[in-house]
């Protein structure tokens, strides 16, 4: 039985971190409060509750680990349904939502399809991310020149800002897509 979808970028953050090996609420909290993924929250009010709904719809197994000891701690791992449900979430297709609001996810979508699905899906990935974001260029490029027709000059380099970073964004993926397939030439 597949299980739906994480509800959040949160849940498919914890999914991709526990896919990695167990880890305790702690080490998670630990993992985003001293990394980059902190963005996605450090806040046990969050974590706890995420882990919790997750274990409820059997995407994760929480285990006591030194139940004799003085701090006994419950270790997460993922199950085959959430594995399952994580994959799914990586092979879902890139759409012009996740383009304009959801960016942050696609890069975290990313970080973990290497070691989830492998090298060719996550060309794939690549590939379709330029794709969706030189598609919106032409939305940006054509808001800024009415903006600029209009005499609004500052709102028309607000929006030259968010041309510059899908800019980025295809330069990313494409340099991202050039050293994925040169290391799978050297292997």
């Amino acid at each position: 039985m597949q299980s739906p979808k994480p509800e959040s970028v949160l849940s498919l953050a914890i999914l991709g971190l526990v896919s990695q090996h167990p880890r305790s609420g702690y080490d998670l909290r630990k993992t985003f409060a001293t990394t980059p993924m902190g963005h996605f929250s450090s806040s046990p009010g969050a974590i706890y509750p995420a882990l919790k709904r997750l274990e409820e719809r059997g995407l994760v197994e929480g285990k006591t680990e030194g139940a004799d000891t003085l701090k006994p701690k419950r270790v997460f791992g993922l199950t085959d349904d959430g594995l399952e449900t994580l994959r799914a979430e990586l092979r879902r297709p890139i759409g012009r939502d996740d383009v304009i609001w959801h960016v942050e996810a696609l890069v975290l979508r990313f970080a973990f399809m290497g070691d989830v699905l492998g090298r060719p899906a996550t060309l794939e990935f690549l590939g379709a991310f330029r794709d969706r974001m030189a598609d919106y260029l032409p939305t940006l490029e054509q808001t800024a020149q009415e903006l600029k027709d209009e005499g609004r000059t500052h709102a028309a380099v607000a929006v030259s800002h968010g041309l510059e970073q899908y800019r980025a964004h295809i330069r990313w993926a494409t340099a991202a897509t050039q050293t994925l397939s040169q290391d799978a030439d050297r292997e």
